[in-house]
Formats: structure tokens, sequence, C-alpha cells
């Protein structure tokens, strides 16, 4: 189990739930040093003062704000401590709104929240049953790190309360701008997508993996073993330059997408509606008049 990262309590109106809070995530990210190709030696950074030139240790190293060029206010750490801030020690609940009207954009890095002590264990399963009755989720406020950030609290898999860091309205940019063009799409090409939506869709999120992570780890060991990397994943895919036929490309992409999951059959094409034939008036014919034939009679004989 991880570390805690953070200690404190949830305010829930009057009640109060001590917590620890625990990351939900980690980070299987490779990371490289910065070294000289010549002779693989590490590149190391100092940190220097720009007016005397001298290299500082970490403890001589404070904050200071920019206000011009040449004006810089230095803020200390005690006083950024003593500063009123009523979240230093607490997940102050302030609101509660329906998940469905969250924007995800808002959503940051995830915590699971912790039962702090046998004394945390009643009111913490009490606001977890409050939040999965009245499905909804809790809006908070708290302080990390000198600032007051947004949270949203909700049930994960029944039993834990995780809580997801937000953005600030202020900071989620306008997306008006990257907005595309007005084009016109057909119904058929709208049903193709929809088929092959259709067709990609899973419940089971395991099965993908980091094919890139693994190659990167083969190149890694084969270089250290001095030997040639084993190839891992599959190729990528060549660009196909510029895309005529928007239906052909549809019915192709669900052809795939069944066949990697071993489905065949007729459904795995998206036909395109014809358009409707238009019908010919129908001519009057003309009615064509046929003389009859007169036999002439003959004529008694007197």
């Amino acid at each position: 189990m991880p570390r805690p990262v953070w200690s404190g309590a949830i305010s829930f109106g009057l009640v109060t739930i001590p917590i620890k809070v625990l990351s939900a995530t980690e980070s299987h990210n490779i990371s490289f040093h910065q070294v000289h190709e010549k002779d693989g030696g590490r590149i190391r950074y100092q940190k220097v003062c720009d007016l005397d030139g001298k290299v500082l240790e970490q403890h001589e190293i404070g904050r200071g704000y920019e206000l011009s060029k040449d004006t810089v206010v230095p803020v200390t750490d005690a006083e950024l401590d003593s500063m009123p801030l009523p979240t230093a020690k607490a997940i102050e609940i302030v609101a509660f709104v329906p998940a469905s009207s969250i924007d995800p954009i808002r959503i940051g890095d995830s915590y699971y929240l912790a039962a702090d002590g046998q004394v945390a264990a009643k009111p913490y399963k009490l606001l977890r049953e409050a939040l999965k009755r009245s499905a909804r989720v809790a809006i908070a406020k708290f302080a990390w790190h000198n600032r007051e950030r947004l949270g949203l609290l909700q049930v994960l898999d029944g039993d834990v309360i995780a809580l997801h860091a937000m953005r600030w309205p202020d900071e989620i940019r306008d997306s008006s701008a990257v907005a595309p063009p007005a084009v016109e799409i057909g119904d058929s090409e709208v049903d193709g997508a929809v088929a092959l939506i259709d067709a990609m869709t899973t419940d089971d999120l395991a099965e993908f993996r980091d094919e890139y992570r693994e190659a990167l780890q083969e190149l890694i060991h084969a270089k250290a073993e001095h030997r040639q990397p084993q190839p891992v994943g599959g190729a990528a895919p060549e660009p196909e330059g510029q895309l005529v036929d928007l239906m052909a490309a549809l019915n192709a992409s669900v052809e795939q997408a069944r066949a990697s999951r071993g489905e065949t059959g007729e459904h795995a094409t998206v036909h395109e509606m014809p358009a409707p034939k238009k019908t010919p008036a129908k001519k009057t014919a003309a009615k064509k008049t046929t003389a009859k034939k007169t036999t002439p009679r003959k004529k008694k004989a007197s």
C-alpha cells in the first residue's frame, strides 16, 4: 500500500471525518539521465545566482515574485504558512451535484481517501452511503502546497471514497477556436460511424497494454546484454494519404474491427443508403386507329 501523501479531515457540515489521502495511480514511465555522448558521463545542473555567480545549496534558495524586470518581491515559507487558509487541514465539502454535470476536462489527479482510525469509520461510512443513495458527487475545497484547490468526491467500487482534483473554471480554455468548419454529412455516413463504434465497443480495458514501454524495456535490456532486441507488438500502420471515399474507409474499418475480435459475417459491411430513384412520368400513349377492312358487298344480279 502506498504511503499517505496528506492527512487531515473531511468537513461534512458539522461532521468531521479524519482521513488519510493516498495516491490512486502510479507511473510506469521510464526515465532517462542526460549523458555526454562522447564518454557517457552524467550531465549535472547547478543553481547559480546571476548576481555573484555563486553556486547555491537548496537551503539557501527562497521564493520571489517578479513584479517587473528589476523588481522581485521575496516571500518566505513562514509568511505563506501564516496566511489564513480555512482548508489547510480539511477537505471542506461545499456542494453536491449530479455526476453527469461534471465536465471530464476539469478532472485531474485521483486519490483514495482512507478512514484514519476506528473513530472515523462510522462517519466515513455515513458519507459513503449518502453519496451512493443520492446518486450525487460532492464538490469540495482543499489546500495543498500553499494553494487552494477544487475537488470532487465520489464512491468507487462501492466501498471507497475517491478524491479527484479539479481545475477551476477560469483554468479551462475556450474550445470555440478549435471547432471544425461547417460541413455536410449524410445519414448513411453517421450510420457507418455508429456501426464502427459498435464493432469496437468493449467492457474490458484490461486487455490494453503499453507496447511502447515494453519495446523500450526490451531495447534497454538487449543493449545491456549486447544482443539485438526482439520485436514487441505490431508494426505501426503506414499513413495512407488523403481520404477519398469515407464510406469505403468505414466499411474497411468495421471489417478490420470485427476480424480482430474473430467475428465474421455479412454484418461487417455498412451499406450506403441508395438515393431514391426518380420514377419517370408515364407518357400517354397515342391511340392508334386501326382502319377496318371493309369487304365490298356483291351486287345482286338483276
